[in-house]
């Protein structure tokens, strides 16, 4: 049976959306807007047990401790990680990315060995990898994608080899949408003696997600593209590899003993924790979790699916709209970056606000991807399951008026 994306049983769970009703948002790529429970859990934290957790031997300090441990366990169960202790909490998928780049990189790479990553990946994922092959003499090498986005086994074949020790990869692209196969990169990667870091910040919001499936090495996401707050990373890892890693950042709570001359590490995964944590932004994602679980991912991609391919239908029939990727909804997962021929994408983007339709315009924090596919910035529309179809056929209307607005029409 055909999803029904008029009518919308979820945006009445979002108060900005719910007081907002106007409101037509499509930049949840950027961050997703939060459900009332997770605002509420929050509050429930300041208001019920806050103390500084793993510091106090008192009731409140106890129940902050294990909130954020059973915070731990459910974000073990949500992506399939074998032990909770293996989970490591940060502030975002980007410290994450160059915790594992900075802590692990230098350790295994040096002179002459290669680094792979894709051109699509976000700067976050970028970077750090630079980072360390400035510091190491690794070569950095890029795997680019087919006309459809798709990077295909024999680009990754000839890609991963010998030399690489770490290929890192988006999950799913926050420019073309397009999912890599990166449980068949992980394989050619171990064929070869090299370890997996997936960025999964735009894939965990849309797609079930089991690292022991996908074979990986290393996982990232961030709570607040997954329905949680702003503030709070996630990065799993194999315990071998997080236990033979040094620490990101020192300080409190991150070591065993400290003597004048130097200090021990405390283990996995308080080793990478280093100073007071966000407990309470903590205890909100186990709260978003559970959110997303009672919805359930499943449909929650079926719902996604239905509105990429309305809006690329819609889309379609406006023929000053250039697609950027695939033409193929079924390859985009919840993002259609796009142009208006011959309108600058902020222009666009701002007119559209005018009549509270909110995309993304700008270069998405993946320049280079967007200087290989010829373009220097996109607008882009990106959808969550509390969109409906008003929020497409808003947007459409926006387009067409930007397009009249700029030749006359």
């Amino acid at each position: 049976m055909a999803v029904d994306i008029a009518s919308n049983p979820y945006k009445r769970d979002f108060p900005l959306l719910a007081n907002n009703p106007q409101l037509k948002f499509l930049d949840s790529a950027a961050t997703a807007q939060r459900p009332a429970c997770v605002l509420d859990a929050q509050r429930v934290f300041y208001e019920t047990m806050n103390a500084n957790p793993l510091r106090g031997l008192y009731g409140l300090s106890v129940k902050a401790t294990m909130a954020i441990e059973d915070a731990r366990r459910h974000v073990a169960s949500f992506i399939g990680a074998p032990d909770h202790r293996d989970i490591v909490f940060g502030r975002n998928a980007s410290e994450m990315l160059n915790l594992v780049a900075l802590s692990y990189g230098p350790t295994a790479v040096g002179e002459g060995d290669e680094i792979c990553i894709t051109i699509m990946e976000h700067h976050s994922n970028l970077i750090p990898w630079q980072q360390v092959c400035r510091a190491t003499g690794a070569k950095l090498v890029f795997m680019r994608p087919n006309e459809d986005g798709v990077i295909t086994e024999n680009e990754m074949r000839t890609k991963i080899g010998a030399r690489t020790r770490i290929v890192s990869a988006v999950h799913v692209s926050n420019v073309l949408g397009v999912e890599n196969d990166v449980k068949l990169m992980a394989s050619i990667a171990h064929e070869n003696g090299a370890v997996m870091v997936v960025d999964g910040a735009q894939s965990v919001p849309h797609l079930r997600v089991d690292v022991q499936d996908l074979d990986c090495d290393f996982f990232v996401f961030s709570a607040h593209k997954l329905f949680g707050p702003m503030g709070i990373g996630v990065l799993w890892g194999r315990h071998d590899l997080l236990d033979a890693m040094p620490p990101f950042l020192t300080g409190g709570e991150m070591i065993d003993n400290v003597t004048e001359s130097g200090a021990t590490w405390a283990q996995v995964p308080e080793k990478f924790e280093a100073g007071t944590q966000d407990a309470a932004g903590m205890y909100a994602l186990d709260a978003a979790i559970s959110y997303v679980e009672s919805i359930g991912l499943d449909a929650i991609r079926e719902r996604e699916d239905a509105l990429v391919a309305y809006a690329m239908q819609r889309m379609g029939e406006l023929p000053f709209i250039e697609i950027i990727g695939s033409g193929d909804p079924r390859l985009h997962h919840g993002v259609i970056s796009f142009n208006v021929k011959g309108i600058h994408p902020h222009d666009v983007s701002s007119v559209l606000d005018i009549d509270d339709v909110a995309i993304r315009a700008g270069h998405h924090c993946a320049q280079p991807l967007l200087a290989w596919l010829g373009v220097e910035s996109s607008c882009r529309a990106s959808v969550a399951f509390y969109n409906d179809s008003s929020d497409i056929d808003a947007m459409i209307e926006g387009l067409e008026k930007v397009w009249s607005m700029f030749n006359g029409e």
